[in-house]
């Protein structure tokens, strides 16, 4: 099992920041072009999550996150176990400390995209979203705020 820490960052229009893997990310089922999810991943040994949350979030989009965000949902499928961290932050173009090819190699990474939860829940193209069904818990944190516990989350 892989234990991540990701951030659901949200600009100050309510648009969510997904990151594009390909496959063989672990993330990637096998017959799906791509897979849109939340930036972050893998905890290192000697980190807590929200220390591999900031570390991440750095090497990938460059943002630099101060306070402790919030924890809001948890997640655990076959392979992995998710821990999703609220952040809000102004629209920034996501460039990080690693450069385009070592983005590449590492994780499968291809790309960034400010998304509408309209366009998530209207999409009907080939690429999936982590977790599939990200509609339903983003219209509730959108709707409803910060939950008292984490919302437990499936595949």
């Amino acid at each position: 099992m892989r234990t991540s820490a990701r951030a659901i960052i949200l600009d100050e229009d309510d648009h969510v920041l997904l990151c594009r893997f390909v496959p063989p990310h672990p993330a990637v089922p096998g017959g799906a072009p791509a897979v849109w999810a939340a930036p972050g991943g893998g905890i290192e040994p000697g980190e807590d999550g929200l220390a591999a949350l900031r570390r991440e979030l750095r090497e990938e989009t460059g943002l630099v996150t101060a306070g402790d965000p919030p924890h809001v949902w948890h997640q655990v499928t076959d392979t992995i176990v998710n821990d999703y961290f609220l952040v809000r932050t102004t629209r920034f173009e996501p460039r990080g400390e690693f450069t385009d090819d070592q983005l590449a190699t590492d994780e499968l990474l291809e790309s960034f995209r400010w998304w509408h939860l309209a366009e998530i829940t209207n999409h009907a193209g080939p690429d999936l979203f982590s977790p599939r069904d990200l509609a339903t818990p983003l219209t509730a944190l959108l709707r409803c705020g910060i939950p008292s516990a984490p919302l437990v989350l499936g595949l």
